[in-house]
């Protein structure tokens, strides 16, 4: 490989399909040279524009305009299905019913033993 090509890799998947695709490119090449070097089908968006705060290098955000250097890994992020932070407060509140039943079924334990 000459100096002013690159190897990295494309990764994407979806619900069903994981894709890992190694693409060479300019040393200058940018995020979206990657993406459209790789040719994946089944990407949710035809225009790349579209994938812009969807992507990273290496599991952190990135720019489509960011250039990539030998070896890194661009992915591509699938929308999320639910929100992390409501998923969280539904499970903090099933929680705490349970410990206040638990709590109630306890006592109640407690007296019946006492009698």
């Amino acid at each position: 490989m000459s100096a002013s090509l690159i190897q990295v890799e494309v990764a994407y998947a979806n619900a069903t399909r994981q894709w890992l695709i190694s693409v060479t490119l300019p040393n200058s090449g940018t995020v979206t040279d990657a993406i459209a070097a790789a040719h994946l089908k089944g990407l949710p968006a035809q225009d790349l524009a579209a994938l812009e705060g969807n992507v990273g290098i290496f599991a952190r955000s990135c720019q489509l305009n960011d250039v990539l250097k030998q070896g890194d890994r661009v992915e591509i992020y699938r929308p999320l299905i639910a929100d992390p932070m409501a998923q969280r407060r539904n499970r903090a509140v099933v929680s705490k019913k349970l410990l206040v039943k638990n709590a109630a079924i306890n006592k109640a334990a407690a007296k019946k033993a006492a009698l």
